[in-house]
């Protein structure tokens, strides 16, 4: 296995460009399938307080025998926090949770922009005060779409280092992507193989043939080759294997714009627009 790159953030931390997903995963295999991922070579962990798992990150981590410094660990504000008095005791309770004393990378899970007066610019001058104090080394935000990110840019001092988004070969959000190249905003994609909907596709399964890898490994590497940070999930430690396995081989200029050419604009997920969850 080749050592998994780095992405350098705008503000200058780097970040593994690879990572370990926990989204779905309840919070009694959490802990278990952290450590997995941990043990085979992963530096990055992507958890949330909506997932409500990140006391087992935190315990992974603490077991694994790494120094703190070594995982990347990134979380985000729950949906019912948006106010800034919310929101600072939010991210207390994910530092309490995680047993940390900083969290790597901080976002906004969404926007909600038909919530709490469509007002997400004082819960970004929020994350700014975790930024500056530095328990929290960077900041950004997921399933923000350009016109919630020019907001930002307007209004605020920070602009965000990460956008993590919704991204597969079946969407491929290549107008957000460009925003995002153009304004140093790293780009995360979650749902990277669509659920699996992409996996039984003809032109991925032509690849993987001929690169002598899964479909899921040459969906992973497009990823990559596009520049994009991505961290799959899985409970089954031979997958968490098999899914980091992709620093061996590279896919061709044509396998990329080939898998490229596969969007459809399909969703597996809420519209960022329209999406309005808030936890009881």
């Amino acid at each position: 296995m080749g050592a998994v790159p780095l992405v350098m953030l705008s503000n200058g931390q780097s970040i593994p460009q690879f990572g370990f997903g926990v989204f779905q995963i309840k919070p009694e295999d959490t802990a278990e399938a952290a450590g997995a991922a941990l043990q085979a070579g992963y530096r990055h962990i992507d958890t949330a307080e909506m997932y409500g798992n990140e006391k087992e990150v935190g315990e992974a981590i603490a077991k694994s025998g790494l120094d703190r410094g070594e995982v990347f660990v990134t979380s985000k504000l729950g949906n019912s926090f948006h106010r800034p008095d919310d929101a600072r005791g939010a991210f207390d309770e994910s530092l309490a949770a995680l047993g940390v004393d900083y969290i790597d990378l901080f976002l906004i899970h969404w926007p909600l922009p038909t919530k709490y007066d469509g007002d997400y610019v004082s819960t970004w001058q929020t994350l700014e005060e975790f930024y500056r104090d530095g328990r929290a080394r960077s900041i950004g935000v997921s399933n923000f779409q350009p016109h919630h990110l020019r907001r930002l840019h307007s209004e605020c001092d920070i602009p965000p280092a990460v956008n993590q988004v919704e991204m597969h070969p079946y969407l491929t959000q290549d107008d957000l992507r460009a925003f995002c190249a153009e304004h140093q905003i790293a780009v995360e994609a979650w749902s990277p193989i669509a659920q699996g909907a992409v996996l039984d596709d003809p032109t991925i399964v032509s690849i993987a043939g001929r690169a002598g890898k899964t479909p899921a490994q040459v969906v992973l590497r497009w990823h990559i080759e596009r520049g994009h940070i991505v961290f799959p999930k899985s409970v089954t430690p031979a997958r968490i294997k098999e899914n980091i396995d992709i620093f061996d081989f590279e896919l061709s200029g044509e396998d990329v714009q080939a898998i490229s050419a596969l969007n459809k604009n399909q969703r597996t997920g809420p519209d960022p627009d329209t999406f309005d969850m808030i936890p009881d």
